[in-house]
């Protein structure tokens, strides 16, 4: 069954001094600002798409993680996916270079290796993986919860 998802994007000015904000069609957030400033300098309180991607990410790594080891017959108690996206100038432009993931998780009655293997896995399935395959450096590293 296919899924289609919609945001709209709104940009004033040029690219230096205007600003933008989107919204979601489904709603789970109010109208969200951007700037250039926020995206490659201080945040000041506004999002940016490299925030967004990296969102995505460990929504959708945690989602694989969890359906791979539910398969496994060993379901996690909890997954913790922190990402971390990069954006760099590459050339003359600006290109969204790394992206590094560190998952952590109480999964009973598997070792530190298979949780390893089982979160590589996962990075490599996932749709947004699947996006960014071939176009963004990504590493994804694991633990267990002590």
């Amino acid at each position: 069954m296919a899924a289609t998802r919609r945001s709209v994007a709104v940009w004033e000015h040029d690219l230096a001094k205007g600003n933008g904000h989107f919204t979601v069609d489904s709603g789970a957030f109010p109208s969200q600002p951007v700037s250039w400033a926020a995206r490659t300098e201080a945040s000041g309180g506004k999002t940016s798409p490299e925030e967004l991607l990296a969102a995505a990410q460990a929504s959708c790594l945690s989602m694989a993680l969890a359906a791979g080891l539910g398969r496994a017959g060993k379901p996690p108690e909890r997954l913790t996916v922190a990402a971390s996206c990069t954006i760099d100038k590459v050339g003359d432009g600006w290109k969204v270079t790394t992206m590094e993931i560190h998952v952590t998780g109480k999964v009973p009655g598997i070792t530190s290796a298979e949780f390893a293997e089982a979160a590589k896995k996962a990075g490599e399935g996932c749709p947004i993986s699947g996006a960014l395959k071939g176009n963004v450096a990504t590493q994804v590293t694991a633990a267990l919860d002590a």
